[in-house]
């Protein structure tokens, strides 16, 4: 009895850390899994989540967000930044929360997106700081403008990496104990600035 005990307590303890498999969260065709303005904001096109078109003023930041929370994982996409006038900007919220008021924002973590924060870490709505931003030369040279990047965020229990086209460009631990280190996944665009925003490939693994 004591020989399996040890044996099954090995076999949970290999197999208890392995990630789970790669899993898309937008089919490409529906918001399943998804919620947010998709009446006004949010769009469905060409196989992209898509938000803001050239010409047009964004009045406000805006988010659509996974109807699941998510605490240790590894998130895969492809963004694609457009604009040329106002504060053009978009990113990727994770381990956050909606607010009330305004009921558009949001408040955590953001993967960020856009000239002066490519690659950036900035904390939404809540210490309103970029926590960490990459060297400016290098992440000019990574950075495609106007066309597909990917996003990779890896957060894993108090560290959160960023990826930008296979860069690191953050390496940040939370030492701050009170901030929530689990919570909704959501993209945004930004608001005051003739901006579109799209967003495709998504596909997240979870990890122990």
């Amino acid at each position: 009895m004591i020989r399996f005990a040890i044996l099954m307590s090995l076999v949970i303890g290999i197999f208890g850390f392995h990630p789970s498999k790669k899993v898309a969260i937008f089919d490409g065709k529906t918001f399943n899994g998804w919620e947010g303005d998709t009446l006004h904001t949010w769009r469905i096109e060409n196989g992209t989540i898509a938000a803001g078109k050239a010409g047009q003023n964004v009045p406000h930041n805006d988010f659509l967000c996974t109807t699941r929370r998510y605490e240790n994982f590894i998130l895969h996409l492809k963004v694609k930044l457009t604009g040329t006038q106002g504060f053009v900007n978009g990113g990727i919220q994770f381990r956050s929360e909606r607010l009330t008021k305004p009921a558009y924002e949001m408040t955590g973590y953001q993967a960020d997106w856009g000239p002066k924060y490519w690659g950036s870490l900035y904390d939404e709505s809540r210490r309103n700081v970029t926590l960490v931003q990459p060297d400016s030369v290098l992440i000019t040279k990574w950075v495609k403008p106007n066309d597909w990047n990917t996003y990779e965020i890896r957060a894993e229990k108090r560290r959160i990496r960023l990826y930008v086209n296979g860069h690191q460009t953050v390496d940040y631990t939370e030492k701050d104990a009170n901030i929530p280190q689990s919570g909704l996944i959501a993209l945004q665009i930004h608001g005051a600035g003739h901006t579109q925003v799209a967003y495709k490939d998504i596909v997240i693994q979870e990890l122990p």
